[in-house]
């Protein structure tokens, strides 16, 4: 088992990697004491049928540098093949500003290809690769060295039965012309707006019952902190506080020290210091907040006037054409499309790109009543009007 440890190993290797067709990639890391995902390993393999072709890179060697890595990700001939990659890329993206292109997901290449929705990498591995994964390694500690022998093994099945999922995938995209889907799909991985976290929109990830002007002007001064302290500490957001102690805060307005004291949910450690000050001047900031700046959940949507059988009607001919078309119909289109379709709503993804191809045309007609449903035996079908 090849084990990477100095710059020149991962060069000799990624100079070789970028004279094939693909390489695939995984990463084991840890976040749980940090904001930011500890990268503990990193695993490679070029197109092969057996490990001679794979590498495990330790990041964590000191005088190691990824750079190499990094030059095989910017490559736009070789094709970077992750399965279910956000996490893997925005480790990547923090600490280099990297993102691998051209990618390839497997989780949402299956999804097109009628494995279900969300499909774990275990389920592929049985069902394309036929073989089995030992699991057993899959929560311990990454950053710890020497990694086990157990450890290297499961790492590296993360990448050796990746390919063969890969060319399996590929193949099948290729016959059914349904590539360019993926393609489409990988444009939001490849955009690093996924991967920035501003802290001022960090409160739009706050649920609350509250939808008060003043309440959510607190709530996005107590975010904007916490997110901006996080970071900057590389702690846990929850490390900070908890959204239910920021969304007591946000109805208390504490003013004083004292005022904190009084939390019952705020941590021990929030109620003095740095996170203390930081949390009194968020409220006063929220509390100060001229009316004209304060923040406003879009509710529009909530106003809609759904036509409850029309959305009905939809959720059937979405399941009919995607059971068709043996794509997953969360894909496809989510409820709350389904919904705005059927409240007249048109700027909806359902009706863009590939989706409309399988969806969204016959989606418009049943809504202009240009087409009926009618079911035959156990098959939906459309009837022109």
């Amino acid at each position: 088992m090849r084990i990477i440890t100095t710059t020149a190993e991962l060069a000799e290797f990624c100079t070789a990697a970028r004279q094939e067709r693909y390489v695939t990639v995984d990463t084991e890391f840890l976040r749980e004491r940090t904001y930011y995902s500890k990268l503990c390993l990193v695993q490679m393999a070029m197109p092969g049928k057996d490990d001679s072709t794979a590498a495990l890179i330790d990041p964590l060697v000191e005088g190691l540098s990824l750079e190499p890595m990094y030059e095989l990700f910017r490559d736009s001939n070789v094709v970077k093949v992750f399965h279910a990659a956000r996490q893997d890329l925005e480790i990547f993206f923090v600490d280099a500003g990297v993102i691998p292109h051209p990618l390839f997901d497997t989780q949402v290449a299956a999804m097109v290809c009628g494995f279900g929705e969300q499909v774990g990498y275990e389920k592929l591995v049985r069902s394309i690769a036929r073989q089995g994964l030992d699991k057993t390694s899959r929560f311990t500690d990454w950053s710890r060295r020497p990694l086990t022998e157990a450890q290297q093994k499961y790492a590296l099945a993360d990448v050796t039965h990746l390919r063969t999922i890969y060319e399996f995938l590929a193949a099948k995209l290729e016959k059914t012309g349904r590539a360019p889907w993926v393609e489409e799909e990988m444009s939001i991985l490849e955009d690093p707006e996924t991967y920035i976290m501003r802290p001022e929109e960090a409160w739009q990830r706050v649920r609350t019952r509250t939808t008060t002007p003043k309440f959510l002007a607190i709530v996005r001064e107590l975010a904007k902190f916490r997110e901006s302290y996080a970071q900057t500490k590389d702690i846990p957001r929850n490390r900070v506080f908890k959204d239910d102690a920021m969304l007591e805060l946000a109805s208390t307005k504490p003013t004083s020290a004292a005022d904190l004291s009084r939390s019952r949910l705020l941590l021990r450690e929030a109620r003095r210091g740095e996170i203390a000050d930081g949390i009194l001047e968020a409220v006063k900031a929220g509390l100060n907040c001229p009316p004209e700046d304060m923040p406003e959940i879009d509710r529009s949507r909530d106003k809609l006037q759904v036509n409850p059988a029309l959305a009905d009607l939809l959720r059937v001919l979405l399941k009919a054409k995607t059971e068709a078309s043996d794509v997953a119909s969360r894909l496809v289109a989510p409820s709350s499309d389904l919904d705005a379709l059927a409240a007249g709503l048109r700027d909806v993804p359902a009706l863009r790109g590939w989706r409309h191809e399988v969806f969204g045309r016959d989606a418009l007609r049943l809504c202009d009543g240009k087409v009926a449903l009618t079911v035959r035996g156990n098959d939906v079908q459309i009837v022109e009007l």
